[in-house]
């Protein structure tokens, strides 16, 4: 049951195991299927966009009612503000259709709209199932249903929604973390595994380790070079000058132990190539946080200074630079749609725990690219003429309730985002992105931290814990493969006997 590319991928045909299968590739966003395999729009991705869609506008109106320049405009120009307000909980003020009050209701809505969902389509293994078809399909009154909760999230009253649903999105926003953690995490493992494995076999694939894991610190390098250049100052700036030292010693502290001798014999098959990226993804989250910390105001050389910004003016001094938290901000909201669908194809295929079995993954062959096979999947009878592909008649692509649940996820981390984590009174759009908080900016920190921890546990448990990784078969894809041919074995014999 081995894929094109080399990877076993249980339940799927070999011309489906790589490009279904390939976990934490970058080509598996919702639109990859048309960018890099070349094909036309299948279902399943034409349904994922139209829900990466829902979202964004969810989040695009969550922005809008955070932004105080919209929230002015739309009290001198809406004509039934006044009245509106009258009928709702929070009295003549109205503080709940605007602000944080705002976005926690909106929010409140869509991750309604999507736990609801994963809950109805628990256990989907064919797109024939009648639930699997609301799924699929009815956008129109989905749309509707979605406004709909947006609507009546408004008329709960302010007394204690607030702090009930605040406590809800901090520990939803920290599952999230975690699970992009572990997504980037494995992906390093796995991509380390699979071109380690081409080395092994062929000395070319030494080369392109080499290449790609000396371009990998030259990212994390300049990185670390562009950050204590921008956002730190002779003034001040002492608490970005710690976390970067800090931050970067952990990266020589991930690159020394994936070389140690004692690791790269243990079954976790480390290497610099893994270390690299896992220092790339820190210096990110380092850059999130620095960019998320509010500026200081010192005296330097007789003058008073507001510094920690991450630009400078032509004067020579720093200058507050909104192009800088419109990246950060873009590159955020890319990684949460990215998790959301990655953590649905990962639980097709390795079930409920996916965080744990991702990481057993096996190759026969390397690969370039993770996301397409080396042939193409021949095209299903009677599709030519479509522009739509029907590719879940026998088996869903990927598992509905996880994709859902993800999504439910997500929305709680961009509500907690938006508002500024624990310091949600105070949120703006115009000043969330540029003058930060120090809520968002320890959330960051602590992000990085556990991400050096959970990839120093990958490399350290097998030597904590050498009879589990001894003891335990080599892939749960050839346990499935041997449970099934068991249960065809027995199907035979009782047909015989018949």
């Amino acid at each position: 049951v081995s894929g094109e590319g080399g990877f076993l991928a249980p339940s799927y045909s070999p011309g489906e195991g790589l490009s279904r299968a390939m976990p934490l590739a970058p080509c598996l966003l919702p639109t990859a299927q048309i960018c890099c395999c070349r094909c036309r729009i299948k279902v399943s991705t034409a349904t994922r966009l139209l829900y990466v869609l829902f979202h964004v506008l969810a989040c695009a109106v969550c922005c809008l009612m955070l932004s105080r320049t919209v929230v002015e405009a739309i009290k001198e120009n809406v004509p039934l503000y006044a009245v509106l307000c009258e009928h709702l909980p929070g009295g003549a003020s109205c503080d709940l259709l605007v602000g944080y009050s705002a976005v926690y209701r909106v929010c409140f809505g869509t991750a309604c709209f999507h736990l609801g969902q994963a809950a109805f389509l628990i256990n989907i293994k064919s797109s024939t199932n009648f639930r699997a078809l609301l799924h699929n399909g009815f956008w129109f009154l989905k749309l509707l249903l979605l406004v709909g909760l947006w609507a009546a999230a408004f008329f709960i009253p302010d007394q204690r929604f607030i702090r009930a649903w605040h406590l809800v999105g901090v520990c939803g926003g920290f599952a999230f973390i975690l699970v992009q953690l572990v997504l980037i995490t494995a992906f390093a493992h796995t991509w380390n595994k699979n071109w380690l494995t081409g080395a092994s076999q062929d000395k070319g694939w030494c080369l392109a380790v080499l290449l790609a894991t000396l371009g990998f610190y030259a990212v994390a390098s300049a990185a670390y070079t562009f950050l204590y250049k921008f956002y730190t100052h002779p003034g001040g700036c002492i608490l970005n000058k710690g976390l970067l030292v800090f931050n970067g010693s952990l990266c020589l502290l991930v690159t020394f132990v994936s070389v140690t001798p004692c690791i790269r014999l243990r079954p976790s098959r480390s290497g610099p190539l893994q270390a690299s990226i896992i220092c790339c993804y820190i210096m990110y989250l380092t850059f999130s946080a620095l960019s998320s910390r509010p500026p200081e105001k010192v005296q330097y050389q007789g003058q008073n200074l507001t510094i920690c910004f991450p630009s400078i003016g032509k004067d020579g001094m720093q200058t507050e630079d909104t192009a800088v938290a419109v990246l950060g901000a873009a590159v955020m909201y890319a990684c949460v749609l990215f998790a959301c669908n990655e953590v649905s194809l990962l639980a097709e295929i390795f079930g409920p725990l996916w965080m744990i079995k991702v990481y057993s993954v096996e190759f026969q062959k390397p690969s370039c690219c993770f996301c397409c096979p080396d042939r193409m999947e021949e095209e299903l009878p009677g599709s030519s003429g479509s522009p739509m592909s029907q590719d879940e008649s026998d088996r869903v692509v990927y598992s509905y309730s996880a994709f859902h649940f993800v999504f439910f996820l997500a929305s709680l981390y961009v509500m907690m985002t938006l508002t500024n984590w624990f310091s949600y009174e105070s949120a703006e759009l115009e000043t969330t992105f540029t003058h930060g908080s120090w809520s968002t900016f320890w959330v960051k920190v602590a992000s990085s931290w556990a991400c050096v921890l959970l990839y120093l546990w990958l490399l350290l448990a097998p030597l904590c814990l050498p009879d589990s990784f001894q003891h335990q078969p080599s892939n749960p894809t050839q346990r499935i493969i041997r449970r099934r041919r068991r249960r065809r074995h027995a199907l035979h014999r009782v047909n015989v006997a018949t």
